[in-house]
């Protein structure tokens, strides 16, 4: 006598609710939903949480425009260079241009340098719209030997 072919288990997922096995195209179980109200279905949910990431991705786009608004350009030059240990000690003056005080990073780089190499990147001390700030940092990216470098500080 031959044993009946085994049959597979039917496909499920937890239900929305408490979790207990249901069919794949239903969403809730007989006991949270007694009635056999009409569920959702998987497009509408996926619908609506694509809809809130989007909604939230422009909100986040303009709440970053506001406060970013009047902030730069910014104009920079290399006021100074002096051998610092294994390093430089470099110092930026750099002018806001903008309506609002921000921060910028800038780069200092040697423009006789072919190597590739990246230079040095500093951050800026607060500087207010119109106004220019000096300030000195130390650096190692670019040896400790002064000769003449270039730097260009972006805006947000």
């Amino acid at each position: 006598m031959t044993s009946p072919p085994a049959t597979k288990p039917a496909l499920t997922h937890p239900c929305a609710r408490c979790g207990a096995p249901v069919a794949l195209d239903v969403g809730l179980c007989e006991r949270c939903n007694p009635l056999g109200l009409r569920d959702s279905s998987s497009s509408q949910v996926h619908g609506i949480a694509i809809a809130g990431v989007i909604a939230f991705v422009i909100f986040l786009a303009i709440v970053g425009r506001v406060v970013l608004a009047g902030i730069g350009p910014f104009d920079s030059s290399v006021s100074g260079a002096v051998p610092d240990g294994n390093g430089l000690a470099i110092t930026l003056s750099v002018t806001n241009r903008g309506s609002n005080g921000g921060r910028t990073t800038c780069r200092v780089t040697d423009p006789a340098d072919r190597t590739g190499n990246t230079g040095a990147f500093l951050l800026s001390p607060s500087i207010d719209g119109g106004q220019t700030v000096t300030f000195t940092e130390r650096v190692t990216e670019l040896g400790a030997t002064v000769r003449p470098f270039t730097v260009e500080c972006s805006a947000p």
